[in-house]
């Protein structure tokens, strides 16, 4: 038999998982964990409960940010200008910089 909460209390069950958990939990986790200890809850349910008893995820609270930081895309010189072709070898290189060997990763 499923029970539906533990004594008749989820908020009781709700807050003690989320506390022992760090606050880190959201609905879907404390669902999830709720459902480990053989107690059903809906996700709505457990969010009502959270936003009465104002436990917030740690997760969930947005990050300040003191200044915006800029885009990377910085304008370069056009120094080949689509002349290709070379007279030696390797006097010009053209690579994308995502990916660049050097030594050993570390």
């Amino acid at each position: 038999m499923v029970q539906l909460y533990e004594n008749g209390k989820p908020r009781a069950a709700i807050v003690e998982i989320f506390h022992k958990n760090r606050k880190a939990y959201g609905t879907r986790k404390l669902k999830f964990k709720f459902q480990e200890r053989g107690l059903v809850a809906t996700r709505r349910r457990i969010g009502r409960i959270m936003k009465e008893q104002g436990l917030v995820s740690t997760y969930t609270i947005a990050q300040y940010k003191p200044n915006k930081t800029a885009c990377n895309e910085a304008t370069t010189k056009n120094v080949l200008d689509r002349e290709f072709e070379q007279t030696e070898s390797k006097r010009f290189v053209v690579s994308d910089l995502t990916v660049v060997s050097y030594g050993s990763w570390q």
